[in-house]
């Protein structure tokens, strides 16, 4: 996992881009999330807190399916691929979380790892083309298609709420707080 010091803790622009400001906000949220699931063992990815069965493992886990899942399906209109494809979301709609207590540390993190790199490569390769106004493939019943804006704002919401999780599940396991690795 990469290990982000504080003088390259990635920070969205002051005052960049409004795809800039996009990308660096969901960057620092991967950050952080990558930061408290650090230099865990096993026991630690797999503690919950309290009633929660949420895990930092299970937040790998879940959060590895979305990054493949949005960009397949919203922004490419592909199928999303291996694990996901071989899961029955309709009886297991929790599988994510629930599976990745059979999995290692080393498997989760790097099952996250290459599905934020799958997604760097499709975004990149998008803002190459044009802004954030771009459509994706995916096309509502409706007939609207969401923007590569939405696509990326959903996705820093999504990381936004889990890194509240992560906080607590970390503190949890070892007593580690904070906003950013110590500098």
């Amino acid at each position: 996992m990469t290990q982000h010091t504080a003088d390259a803790w990635p920070e969205p622009p002051l005052a960049g881009t409004e795809a800039e400001a996009v990308v660096g906000a969901l960057e620092r949220q991967r950050a952080t999330l990558a930061w408290k699931c650090s230099g865990l063992d096993s026991y630690g990815l797999h503690t919950s807190l309290g009633p929660s069965t949420i895990t930092l493992g299970g937040l790998l886990k879940h959060l590895a399916h979305v990054e493949d899942s949005d960009f397949a399906r919203l922004w490419l209109g592909t199928p999303v691929g291996a694990p996901w494809d071989e899961v029955d979301w309709e009886s297991t709609p929790d599988w994510d979380y629930r599976s990745a207590a059979g999995d290692t540390p080393e498997r989760l993190l790097a099952l996250w790892q290459e599905s934020v790199a799958r997604s760097r490569v499709i975004v990149d390769e998008a803002l190459s083309r044009g802004g954030l106004d771009q459509l994706g493939a995916f096309t509502t019943s409706d007939g609207e298609r969401p923007n590569l804006r939405r696509i990326l704002l959903d996705l820093v919401e999504e990381y936004a709420r889990h890194a509240g999780h992560a906080d607590l599940v970390r503190e949890s396991v070892d007593g580690l707080t904070g906003e950013d690795p110590p500098r």
